[in-house]
């Protein structure tokens, strides 16, 4: 997904949240959102990644605990072009990862002990590669943005529900309640596409970064089984977007909700690929 169509998506988002505000309270309830959207945006921008590698449990990860880790971390951040990212060591047995941060320069990357105990070196690579690739993509803060858009339009539609104006009338208190409901829906829409996008495109960027999409796509098929298997004992559904796997993942309609694309769609696309 390029910058515009990034863009023009969070142009929407805006949009929806400053409708839900206007017929909150017109002029005053714009202000409001105004002020809602500049608070949440503020606080994910500046302190998104601290929040993240808190819910984790997240310390910095010692050279001597995975020199290999550290090594391929700085190889691939150099063939990508990008400064070095931080590692951060989380104690949750889950086998997964995440990025987080502000993009090239100001980011971090996550790796749960689970991944470590659990997988290969060369499959932990793999994941490493595509956490790398968020951030050279700028992934990270346009996903903070998107999240931070979604949940302040959810929290004022929920406002609105319950402090709204009671001399409603007619078709405008009927259009005013539809847009309290559909609102925060359509935003958790667009940020559900625009993270299965984004996904795809860390993965395709991550087996060009290594020259080879098997080592990504064996890793997938593990994580898969894995995040079944060991449930998270960190984090939080508030960051469930930034993982390489949804660390809360669930099937039927809760799949069809997932942040995530599907793990066998993701394999498929990789190991198509001719690198």
């Amino acid at each position: 997904m390029n910058y515009l169509k990034t863009g023009l998506i969070m142009v929407l988002m805006a949009a929806i949240f400053l409708a839900v505000g206007a017929l909150l309270g017109g002029k005053s309830g714009l202000v409001m959102a105004l002020f809602i959207s500049l608070a949440f945006n503020f606080g994910m921008y500046w302190f998104g990644a601290n929040l993240a590698l808190s819910f984790a449990r997240a310390r910095p990860l010692e050279p001597h605990e995975a020199p290999w880790l550290v090594q391929a971390n700085e190889e691939i951040c150099r063939k990508a072009g990008i400064p070095t990212v931080p590692l951060y060591l989380s104690p949750d047995p889950q086998p997964n990862a995440f990025a987080c941060g502000r993009g090239p320069g100001a980011a971090s990357i996550c790796v749960n002990a689970g991944l470590l105990n659990n997988m290969s070196q060369r499959e932990v690579i793999g994941v490493l590669a595509h956490e790398i690739a968020h951030v050279k993509n700028r992934d990270t803060l346009t996903m903070t943005i998107i999240a931070a858009m979604a949940s302040a339009i959810m929290f004022l539609s929920r406002f609105a529900l319950f402090f709204g104006s009671n001399d409603r009338q007619g078709g405008n208190a009927l259009a005013e309640i539809l847009l309290f409901i559909l609102g925060p829906i359509a935003a958790m829409l667009i940020q559900l596409w625009v993270s299965r996008v984004r996904e795809f495109e860390a993965d395709k960027t991550a087996a060009l970064l290594l020259g080879d999409p098997h080592p990504l796509a064996d890793a997938l098929e593990t994580l898969e089984r894995g995040t079944q298997a060991i449930p998270a004992h960190t984090g939080d559904p508030a960051v469930a977007h930034m993982y390489i796997a949804n660390p809360f993942s669930g099937r039927g309609l809760a799949a069809l909700f997932s942040t995530h694309p599907p793990i066998e769609e993701r394999v498929r696309r990789l190991r198509s690929m001719a690198v």
